[in-house]
Order: C-alpha cells, then sequence, then structure tokens
C-alpha cells in the first residue's frame, strides 16, 4: 500500500469511527461474520436469480457460485479487521470488476443491504436474551454500529473505485472522442482537398496513405475510385476520339459521295433530255418514213401508169435511148445510194438503242447520210441535164424513145424495190421509236431514284455534320479532366480539333 493509499484508508476509519477500539469489536464478531455470511449471500443471490435486471450480469450457476465465494473470502478479511494492502486490493478488485460489468451503484447498494440486514440479525440473535443480563444495549449498538460501517466503508471503497474507473473511461472517452475529432478533421481536409481538385478535373488528386488509421481504408477506396474513374475516362476519351476521327472520315465520304450523286443526278438529266430528244427525232423519222412510203407508193402507181404511156410512145422515144441508159446508170447510183442509207439506217438504229453518250454514233450516221445525200443531189442535177439533154433529143428524134419502156419497167421495179425498203425503214424506225420510249421511261425513273439518293445522301450529310459535332463536344468535355499522361494528349485533342473545326 503507497503512502497516499494508507493516509487515505486511515481518513476514512478515522471519518467513520472506526478506531482501534471498534476494530477490536470487528475482530471479535469475526467469527460470528464468517459463520452467517454465507446463509446471508444464499438469500441476496436467491434475490438475484428472481429480478432480471441482476440476473442478466451472470452467465450460469457456476458463474453465480464462483462470485459468492469471493465474496465470503472478502467478508472474512472484513471479519479480521486487517485493513491492510489485502483488504485494499480486495475491495479494489471489486469495484473495478463492478465497473467492467456495468454494474450499477444501485444494485451494489441493494445487495449489501439485504447482506448487512442478514449480519445485523445474525448479531442480535448472538447477543439475545443470554448476553443481554450481562451487557447493556450501548454494547449491543456499539456491535451492530461497527458491522454497519465496516459494510458501508467496503461499499464506499468500490463505489469510489468504480465512480473512478467511470471518470477515467469518460476521460478515455473524451480523448478518445477528440482524437477521434481530430483525425475526422485531419481525414475531411485531405478528402475535402482531394474532391476539390477532382472537381477540377484533376484526376490524380489523391488521399495520402499516411492517415489515421481508422481512415487509411477510406483511403485505399477513395483512391481505387478514381483510379477506376481514370481508367474509364481514359477508355471514353479514346473512344470519343476514335469517334470523332471515324465520323470526320464519314462526313468527308459522304460529302464526297453526295457531290458525285449531284453529278451523277445532273449527267442522267442531261442524258434524259438528250434521249427524249433523240426519241422525239426518231419518232419524226418513223412518220416521215411512212410519207415517204405512202408517197413512194403513189410513184410506183404513178410509173405504172406512165409505163403505159412510154408503151404507146416507144416508137418515139428511140433517140432518148442514150440519155436512157444514162439515166439507168444514174438511178443504179441512186440503187446504191439507197442500199448504203439503209445500211445506215440500221447502224443509227443500233447506235441509238446503245444511247452511248447521248447520240454520238447516231450524229456519224447522220453526217454520213448527209454526205450521201449530197452525192444523190449531184446524181439528181446529172439527171436533170441528162433529162434536158433527152427533151432535146426527144424534141429531135421521137423514135428513140422505143428503149424508154424498157428503161421505165426498170425504174418501175427499182421504186417497188425502194418501195418495200423505205417500208422497212418505216417499220424499223417505228420499233426504234417505241424502244426509245421504253428506255427513256426507265432513264426518266433513275432520275428520280437518283434524285432521291442524292437527297437522302444530303440528309446522311446533315446526320454525320450533328454527330461530328456532338463528338466533340464530348471530347471537350473529357478534355477537362487532367492526368499526369493526358495532359499533352489533351492539348493534342484540342489542336486536332481545332483544325477539323477549321477545316
Amino acid at each position: 500500500m503507497s503512502h497516499s493509499d494508507n493516509s487515505d484508508l486511515s481518513n476514512r476509519l478515522r471519518f467513520l469511527g472506526l478506531d482501534n477500539k471498534g476494530r477490536e469489536t470487528l475482530k471479535r464478531l469475526g467469527p460470528l461474520i464468517r459463520n452467517n455470511i454465507g446463509g446471508a449471500l444464499d438469500i441476496f443471490y436467491d434475490k438475484v436469480r428472481r429480478v432480471p435486471e441482476t440476473a442478466a450480469f451472470f452467465r450460469n450457476d457456476d458463474h453465480m457460485k464462483g462470485a459468492k465465494k469471493r465474496q465470503e473470502e472478502h467478508w472474512g478479511i472484513v471479519g479480521t479487521a486487517d485493513y491492510t494492502d489485502s483488504y485494499v486490493e480486495g475491495v479494489t478488485k471489486v469495484g473495478k470488476a463492478h465497473a467492467r460489468i456495468g454494474l450499477e451503484p444501485r444494485w451494489y447498494i441493494g445487495g449489501y443491504a439485504l447482506v448487512l440486514e442478514q449480519l445485523v440479525h445474525a448479531v442480535v440473535r448472538e447477543r439475545w436474551p443470554s448476553r443481554f443480563g450481562r451487557r447493556n444495549s450501548e454494547q449491543l449498538a456499539e456491535e451492530i454500529s461497527v458491522v454497519v460501517k465496516a459494510a458501508l466503508l467496503d461499499m464506499d471503497y468500490s463505489i469510489s473505485v468504480y465512480l473512478a474507473i467511470l471518470a477515467e473511461q469518460r476521460q478515455a472517452a473524451e480523448d478518445a472522442r477528440m482524437k477521434a475529432e481530430a483525425e475526422q478533421a485531419m481525414a475531411l481536409a485531405a478528402l475535402r482537398d482531394a474532391l476539390g481538385k477532382l472537381s477540377a478535373g484533376d484526376l490524380d488528386a489523391r488521399l495520402p496513405m499516411d492517415l489515421p488509421a481508422n481512415f487509411v481504408q477510406m483511403a485505399q477506396d477513395y483512391n481505387a475510385s478514381v483510379d477506376a474513374l481514370r481508367a474509364t475516362i481514359s477508355t471514353v476519351r479514346h473512344s470519343a476520339d476514335e469517334i470523332f476521327k471515324s465520323t470526320t472520315a464519314i462526313s468527308d465520304a459522304t460529302d464526297d459521295l453526295a457531290q458525285r450523286t449531284e453529278q451523277q443526278a445532273a449527267g442522267l438529266e442531261q442524258s434524259t433530255a438528250a434521249l427524249h430528244e433523240l426519241t422525239q427525232n426518231v419518232t419524226l423519222t418513223a412518220d416521215g418514213a411512212k410519207e415517204a412510203s405512202a408517197v413512194v407508193g403513189a410513184a410506183l402507181t404513178e410509173a405504172r401508169v406512165s409505163e403505159e404511156v412510154v408503151s404507146r410512145a416507144v416508137d418515139a422515144m428511140g433517140a432518148i435511148e442514150k440519155s436512157s441508159d444514162e439515166i439507168s446508170k444514174i438511178i443504179g447510183v441512186i440503187d446504191e445510194i439507197a442500199f448504203q442509207t439503209n445500211l445506215l439506217a440500221l447502224n443509227a438504229g443500233v447506235e441509238a438503242a446503245r444511247a452511248g453518250e447521248a447520240g454520238r454514233g447516231f450524229a456519224v450516221v447522220a453526217q454520213e447520210v448527209r454526205e450521201l445525200a449530197q452525192r444523190c443531189a449531184n446524181a439528181a442535177r446529172e439527171i436533170k441535164n441528162l433529162i434536158s439533154q433527152s427533151s432535146s433529143q426527144v424534141e429531135a428524134g421521137v423514135g428513140l424513145v422505143n428503149n424508154a419502156g424498157d428503161a421505165l419497167g426498170k425504174i418501175i421495179v427499182r421504186i417497188g424495190d425502194i418501195n418495200e425498203i423505205v417500208a422497212k425503214i418505216a417499220s424499223a424506225a417505228a420499233d426504234q421509236s417505241g424502244g426509245l420510249r421504253e428506255v427513256n421511261t426507265s432513264v426518266q425513273s433513275m432520275d428520280q431514284i437518283t434524285q432521291r439518293n442524292a437527297a437522302m445522301v444530303e440528309e446522311s450529310s446533315a446526320q454525320t455534320a450533328t454527330l461530328m459535332e456532338e463528338a466533340e463536344r464530348l471530347v471537350r468535355a473529357l478534355q477537362g479532366f487532367r492526368t499526369n499522361g493526358s495532359r499533352a494528349q489533351a492539348s493534342g485533342y484540342a489542336a486536332g480539333s481545332n483544325y477539323r473545326m477549321a477545316s
């Protein structure tokens, strides 16, 4: 026992009046206390069992028996009135045990009241009645007061220890609270700083790992979350840039396609107009061929009538036999020209069917036809001259018309052939006109489809431009997040984006 503990115990004993005389009285009552404490504790623990609040402090009967045994030993020390280290140590253990299990003083005081009641009864029973004859009531009162004082000293020490431990616990709790608040303030300051940097887009902002132990897990979780966010932002940034590049390429391709489609539509529109004009020309040619066939038919009829006249005047036409021969040659040339004209007409039909480059082949054929027509004109002039000569000769000698009948018969045959050829040309021209009308209809349909395609391409180009703008906005938004590895990349994104916008 320290000097302060010894002084404190002496002060308590002095205040209670447990002087040497009182301790001697208590020592004399020691056997009585030891003999009756067991029964008093039995009554106490029976009470404890029936009260749920006190029964909860014991696991089972064995636990309760162990507590009773320790209390019997302690009261044995009290009965010796030996207020030394062993007593203080024992009562201190009791107070600490009560504080440890949370036994409130009211239950402790109530339990001492039950025990003290039994001990007082035991003292009275022991002194009554035989001893009362030799001692007065003052002695009995002194013995009872000594027992009560010993019990109250026990309670005083136990409750003082209990309260001291509670005070220490409260102080420890207060210290822990202040420490926790300081640690929390430190952690919150670090978290506030990191969140401020994170809100500014700095993905390198991390919580330090030297935070108090209670916040290390928070720092680990926060840093892991920021790392995950940084990885996600990096992935999204890369994807956004790839999307922007892809949309830029798509936009360029769409613009090129739109331009080509417009050119194709314009060219097809011109082809449609040229084909429509060609169809009209072929239709006119077919109509002209029909008219020519009718004229040739009429000429054939008139030639046959003329044959009769010539046959009657054959004797008078002998003089123009030579001219008739020349006319036959010229007619041969006309026949050759007609044959070539037929071939050229067939070629023109083939070229028109192909409709390559808006009828260029047809133009070539038309040129050839014009040249043959010129030759026909020259031949016609020669015929005219010969006819003039023949007229003179007819005047000079009608007798030479004898051979005119044969020549006219040949002419009739040739005109019949020409009539058949012109009829075929008219039929072929009509077929060509119908075919060209169908081709014209198909080309017009193609023109309409091409126009619709051009409109769809323009719409696709507009949508692609909108997508590219959205992708660029996403890239710019992601540039607000900064990491050590992404600052240079972010500036590169900005430069590339500005270049694309400028272009």
